[in-house]
């Protein structure tokens, strides 16, 4: 079986990129009454329990300060406070969980005898890992982490076997990573507090004539472009390693159709004029690594797809007292981080 080691880290990054991208997360859960105790979410006949989101929560808080320090719950985006939509990204990867096992049983997936026998096996030691404060704050058992490893290891079956046929040909010339170096003009600037200000006409054809004149050095070759971009570069970077579908239409589209040592037309963008030299036009082992890159992320589509078709016909009931009571654990003893930090 995988690691649940990637699942957490994929976890993480997931959080981070979803908490840079937008507000507050909608957690399109129904508010309803009728919890048992300690009961916090119900989609259909799954359930969460506090402790479930506790050690979840605890392990992705723990997992931040690491990087950023404990200071980091101060920070707001949007006038959300990031320790609000951290609980509200935990709770609807914890949903998902419990919806994938939903899958399971509708796809009549259950873990293995020998599966079962790992899953107990890394629990044991998970739980021995935790000191006494850990478990009375998490509040969470021996059968509470076995149980949630279980979801957790049936989730990841559960994708395998959703996308099990999903395997197309990705040819060189779609996976084709290339390099290039770059020479930017920049047609805006920016004022005093960060905001963007693009030039007026006139300024953008002064900016188009210095590209162009740049470009006719850089043809007459008694500079090296190397030198020249060291000179005139106003970008943040000189050379980009990138495939199809990473940068501007009109960079990439210039860029891709030169061979290698050529040097392209002046390119326009939103963010000025472009003069790019090909450097490598293929890149054989990137190439071959971008189409692992491109296969994972078709899998992916196609696994979503599935998931939110499936998401459609359930019932998602939110304990809203519960959840809105909970508070991030700071104490100097509880440190664990390594929930996911397991292999089967």
């Amino acid at each position: 079986m995988k690691s649940l080691k990637t699942k957490a880290l994929v976890l993480i990054l997931n959080l981070i990129l979803m908490l840079s991208l937008s507000g507050c997360a909608d957690r399109e859960i129904i508010i309803t009454t009728g919890f048992q105790s300690n009961e916090l979410m119900r989609i259909n006949e799954e359930s969460c329990y506090l402790p479930e989101m506790m050690l979840y929560l605890t392990t992705v808080q723990n997992q931040y300060e690491m990087v950023y320090g404990e200071d980091i719950w101060n920070e707001s985006k949007d006038g959300v406070l990031l320790k609000d939509k951290v609980k509200d990204m935990v709770l609807a990867k914890v949903a998902q969980i419990k919806v994938m096992n939903l899958m399971a049983a509708s796809y009549g997936l259950s873990l293995s005898e020998e599966e079962v026998n790992e899953v107990s096996a890394v629990s044991l030691d998970f739980y021995a890992s935790l000191n006494e404060t850990e478990r009375n704050l998490i509040g969470v058992s021996e059968e509470d982490i076995f149980n949630i490893y279980s979801e957790y290891a049936l989730a990841d079956k559960v994708y395998d076997y959703v996308i099990r046929d999903i395997n197309p040909e990705i040819s060189d010339d779609e996976a084709r990573t290339i390099t290039v170096e770059q020479i930017l003009i920049k047609t805006y600037a920016t004022d005093t507090k960060g905001k963007i200000v693009e030039y007026s006409d006139h300024m953008k054809k002064e900016a188009l004539e210095q590209a162009n004149y740049i470009r006719e050095l850089a043809l007459s070759g008694e500079d090296s472009f190397e030198a020249l971009a060291a000179k005139y570069n106003e970008g943040e970077e000189v050379t980009y390693n990138f495939g199809r579908g990473q940068m501007a239409e009109s960079f990439e589209n210039a860029a891709f159709s030169l061979d290698k040592d050529e040097i392209s037309e002046v390119v326009e963008t939103e963010y000025g004029y472009h003069i790019i030299k090909c450097i490598s036009d293929f890149d054989l082992d990137k190439t071959q690594d971008n189409k692992v890159q491109i296969l994972k992320e078709r899998k992916g589509e196609v696994f979503n797809e599935t998931y939110n078709e499936f998401v459609k016909g359930l019932t998602k009931t939110l304990n809203e007292k519960l959840f809105d009571s909970i508070e991030m654990i700071h104490d100097k003893d509880v440190k664990t981080y390594t929930f996911f930090d397991v292999d089967f």
